[in-house]
């Protein structure tokens, strides 16, 4: 069963279209990334799925209930951190905490759960106010952890944090899914979404463009790969003969070097060089990073990849 089913979503604002007939699907027991540049729809697509936004049209299905018929069964299964959320400046930590637990009916341990996002017990009783940002999203965390949800929904969770703290919160999202729960994770931290999601669904326009894998993703990519060929010497003839060979669309120097990106052969490229009597020294294949698949779903016409 997947944890959540987009069906055909769409949410107008006015004349203004937020979501345009939009379609996903999240696999129970996976990290999904959730990607789109700004206005593109993510955030209008988490509000659906909290049911804090109504569609204008689809159905939208999470752990296998309406997202708003069931919309309170929902709640008490799912863990949410939501961009932007502000803490209660008068309460301390622990409040924060205990009030989560109450409102689910849960018996978690305060202090347990606020040592699992790394903020030390002498916090727990300070008052929110005076917590750092980071600090004010690691106790937003906790809270999404009340009652070991089955589904939970981050938006920007590494706001804030530092290196160590990133670092922490992709490992303790990856014992999240270890568990058996889902994960939502959106981020423009394409760094982010990279070191933890199994899946990335790109968002544009209000519409999925693509669906897949990272290295699902990378393979889709228009422009091929890019081959880093480090030779004795690079020389005008070395350049043209490697544009002369099939599937080469671009080539640059580096250096003593060569960067060819293709679509054909990357043997043929090396024995273009070779035959016009360049030594090839070494090479290497660097794939497409997720910034350039981003990049290249946002601002070229793309088709959907399932």
């Amino acid at each position: 069963m997947n944890a959540v089913t987009v069906d055909r979503v769409t949410k107008r604002f006015g004349d203004v279209v937020a979501v345009d007939d939009l379609s996903l699907s999240v696999e129970e027991g996976e990290i999904f990334g959730f990607l789109g540049p700004n206005g593109a729809g993510k955030s209008t697509t988490i509000n659906m799925l909290l049911d804090f936004v109504k569609p204008t049209a689809g159905e939208i299905s999470v752990l296998g209930m309406d997202a708003q018929t069931d919309s309170k069964a929902i709640r008490q299964r799912i863990g949410v951190l939501p961009e932007g959320y502000q803490t209660y400046d008068r309460l301390t930590g622990r409040q924060h905490l205990e009030f989560a637990i109450e409102s689910k009916d849960t018996e978690d341990d305060p202090d347990a759960l606020l040592e699992r996002v790394g903020l030390d017990p002498d916090d727990a009783d300070r008052k929110a106010g005076g917590y750092s940002k980071g600090m004010s999203q690691r106790l937003l965390l906790a809270m999404a952890l009340v009652g070991e949800p089955d589904l939970l929904i981050l938006d920007e969770p590494t706001t804030g944090l530092d290196p160590n703290g990133a670092r922490e919160l992709r490992e303790l999202v990856a014992a999240e899914r270890d568990r058996g729960a889902t994960v939502f994770f959106s981020s423009h931290i394409l760094e982010q979404v990279e070191a933890v999601c199994d899946r990335v669904g790109i968002v544009r326009d209000g519409q999925i463009v693509a669906v897949d894998t990272i290295e699902g993703l990378r393979d889709s990519v228009s422009g091929g790969s890019s081959l880093r060929i480090e030779l004795d010497r690079v020389t005008d003839e070395a350049v043209a003969a490697v544009r002369q060979v099939d599937g080469v669309s671009a080539v640059d120097r580096d250096q003593a070097a060569l960067v060819v990106t293709t679509e054909g052969s990357k043997t043929a490229v090396l024995s273009a060089l070779e035959e016009s009597g360049l030594v090839v020294e070494d090479f290497s294949t660097e794939e497409a990073s997720l910034e350039e698949v981003f990049r290249a779903y946002t601002t070229e016409k793309s088709e959907v990849v399932a």
